[in-house]
């Protein structure tokens, strides 16, 4: 069984090498092997010559001519892939590649098709103090879209825009994904679940990043989640 590790990059040249080092040591439940295929979408820091000169066997490089998106570098890592299995890796440092075994175990030993790697089961909201949460605004925009995820589409999941999807090839056949940007997580999750396929959730902890640290996603891309997810409970 071969698993594809689909890392979407864009501006990630403080990360990329690191990820793609951690990625490529990872190791995985017997007789399952994997495949890397990292997704340059038209970045213009230096990530591209970095990736270029990454030699490590088992890794495929594709280059976006000019950034379209998340969804869109997702996309074509699904089309290039072989795997049995299918997971999305971002490249920047807040997912634990070390999760891969744990996200596993469900399509293992349960024969699950999706499972998702939940932050928000142990990530509390602490608004002031030593501790206080990293954007909080995030985090409860985060529970407000999965809220309204469940609500739509009769879901009982508490992480609806986590970075950690994993599929069964079969699933991401069977789905036409047609979002470029961030809402590609919106997408997937209604589609799988308006077919009433099961999503299991695992806990999961990241090491949440700020804007000045490199991260990308804002109330623009809240706005098109909720635009996706009120779109496809009436579209196909």
């Amino acid at each position: 069984m071969k698993l594809s590790i689909i890392i979407p990059v864009f501006n990630e040249k403080k990360t990329i090498r690191e990820v793609i080092k951690k990625v490529s040591f990872v190791e995985l439940p017997d007789k399952i092997n994997k495949e890397i295929i990292i997704v340059d979408d038209g970045s213009t820091d230096g990530s591209v010559n970095l990736i270029k000169n990454i030699m490590i066997k088992g890794v495929r490089k594709i280059f976006h001519e000019k950034n379209s998106g998340k969804g869109a570098a997702v996309r074509t890592g699904i089309e290039h892939s072989m795997g049995d299995l299918i997971i999305i890796q971002d490249a920047d440092l807040e997912y634990d590649p070390n999760y891969y075994k744990k996200l596993l175990e469900p399509i293992l030993e349960k024969n699950a098709q999706v499972v998702y790697g939940s932050r928000l089961m142990t990530y509390p909201l602490k608004i002031w103090g030593r501790n206080k949460t990293i954007l909080p605004i995030h985090l409860i925009a985060n529970k407000f879209l999965t809220l309204l995820t469940n609500l739509l589409y009769g879901g009982n999941i508490t992480d609806m825009e986590t970075g950690y999807k994993l599929f069964k090839r079969e699933v991401l056949k069977n789905i036409s994904i047609n979002s470029n940007k961030f809402d590609f997580e919106a997408e997937v999750t209604a589609k799988i679940l308006k077919r009433e396929i099961p999503i299991i959730e695992v806990p999961i902890s990241v090491k949440p990043r700020t804007y000045k640290d490199g991260k990308k996603i804002g109330w623009k891309d809240g706005f098109w989640a909720v635009w996706t997810l009120l779109k496809y409970k009436f579209t196909k």
